[in-house]
């Protein structure tokens, strides 16, 4: 049987990043790596990124492997292993070694290494692989690419928490057990995750003012979720579809923005995305508690004529208010695997796509 471990904390950053003198360090622009998500490069050749879900794979012949990163904070990320969730792993302060596994059965391997938390809790670079075997040629990559654009529902914000009274702390977020994730799951897709807790369309969470000086409509333009540059070059990847999930917190605290400010806002935000993805589906769907915006999107999409944009409604009662809710009154990964089963008919439809036969997980 395997035995896997994976590290909670950190070690030495210098000489091999695991006991024995058998590793062999591959840096991450190998070709052996495959990294998905937003990232910039930096002169020494490591990625930076910072994005909820940033996720990348290689395989490799031998029984043990660690990543060499650093944070400006604490981040966690999973780990998983020949396609099996093994372990959870912690990257924090300057360049140092993340052992992921070790003790494998001797022979190839597939790893991928996913980041749970959203940026507010650091940016993460990369610097390689260690391993005790050669990298491997990497399996394809799948076909398939969504991009999600949301908030704390999508970064997966107390999905791990067991009860609402649980107060949110970082190692509760998991965006692997959040939507999103579940239905990439269901069609066999890649995705990239967008996503920043607090925001909305047009306001966020508990702001005063109708219309927030900084929303999501701004934030997709970066390559990092905090700062405002560099801009991301677009051209990093085109997904098959965009599904955006917002209007939770525009809606919050006793304040519903106007049609009017809901349309210019949302036209913002359309517009970027039709000048860089061209005509590529766009869904929005309108979360629990936003239902005012479901006529101001009817509105939105009469004006634009296009065929390529879709409305649906996540409907009041979708989830209780118990058993699918995890920390701070979010959902749970049973209130998520909810909320992918109400989108995921109408992704196969506008895609095209066989509906999945499977348990949604």
């Amino acid at each position: 049987m395997k035995r896997l471990f994976f590290a909670l904390a950190l070690c030495a950053a210098s000489g091999a990043c695991m006991a024995g003198g058998d590793m062999r360090f591959y840096e991450v622009r190998s070709d052996k790596i495959r990294f998905t998500g937003r990232a910039a490069e930096n002169g020494d050749g490591s990625l930076s990124f910072d994005w909820s879900g940033c996720h990348f794979t290689f395989r490799f012949d031998g029984s043990r492997c660690a990543m060499r990163a650093a944070d400006t904070g604490r981040n966690y990320y999973n780990v998983f292993v020949d396609g099996r969730l093994c372990g959870k792993a912690t990257v924090e302060g300057a360049s140092s070694c993340v052992p992921l596994a070790e003790g494998l059965a001797p022979g190839p391997h597939t790893v991928t290494v996913q980041k749970r938390t959203e940026a507010e809790q650091g940016r993460t670079t990369l610097y390689g692989i260690e391993a005790d075997g050669a990298l491997l040629d990497l399996p394809p990559a799948p076909s398939r690419l969504i991009e999600f654009i949301g908030d704390s529902h999508t970064c997966g914000y107390g999905t791990e928490g067991k009860t609402v009274s649980e107060p949110f702390t970082p190692e509760t977020e998991n965006c692997d057990l959040a939507w999103g994730c579940i239905v990439a799951r269901c069609f066999d897709a890649d995705y990239v995750l967008t996503a920043h807790s607090g925001q909305g369309i047009v306001r966020n969470w508990a702001d005063e003012k109708e219309t927030s000086d900084l929303t999501m409509r701004q934030r997709i333009l970066r390559t990092f979720d905090m700062t405002d540059s560099p801009r991301w070059d677009f051209r990093g990847y085109k997904p098959d579809i965009v599904v955006i999930k917002l209007g939770t917190n525009d809606c919050s605290t006793g304040i519903t923005p106007s049609e009017a400010a809901f349309g210019k806002a949302f036209r913002e935000l359309y517009g970027a995305l039709r000048e860089h993805y061209g005509p590529v589906p766009i869904l929005y769907v309108v979360p629990d508690g936003a239902e005012a915006f479901y006529p101001y999107m009817q509105s939105v999409m009469a004006g634009l004529e296009d065929s390529d944009l879709h409305c649906i409604m996540h409907f009041t009662g979708i989830t209780n208010q118990g058993d699918d809710l995890g920390a701070g009154y979010h959902p749970n990964h049973r209130g998520h695997r909810k909320f992918a089963a109400a989108v995921i008919p109408y992704i196969a439809t506008i895609m095209g796509w066989e509906m999945p036969v499977e348990v949604i997980q």
